[in-house]
């Protein structure tokens, strides 16, 4: 595992992941470009302050697709119950 250097709002990193490289890049990228939003979007928070905002901003994001990940799986479970009674109903 070969560490992988990310650039995150002009500072540098060495990330250690059992992700690939390019996930690496990838994710890095994505918070990079959450942190800049803030940034545009509040003149002069610190780094510390734009940090923790978008780490809710990302965690918000988070937590909405869990929720739609488990609406959708139990919307799936109550198809397929039905779909085993309807079947059950045409065998008997």
């Amino acid at each position: 595992m070969q560490p992988v250097r990310v650039k995150i709002l002009d500072h540098e990193y060495l990330v250690v992941s059992d992700e690939d490289e390019a996930q690496v890049y990838k994710v890095a990228e994505y918070v990079n470009q959450k942190l800049r939003e803030i940034k545009e979007n509040a003149d002069g928070l610190s780094d510390k302050k734009t940090a923790i905002l978008a780490a809710l901003n990302i965690a918000s994001e988070y937590f909405q697709i869990v929720k739609e990940r488990d609406d959708l799986l139990i919307n799936i479970r109550e198809r397929t119950k039905s779909l085993i009674r309807n079947i059950d109903s045409m065998i008997d």
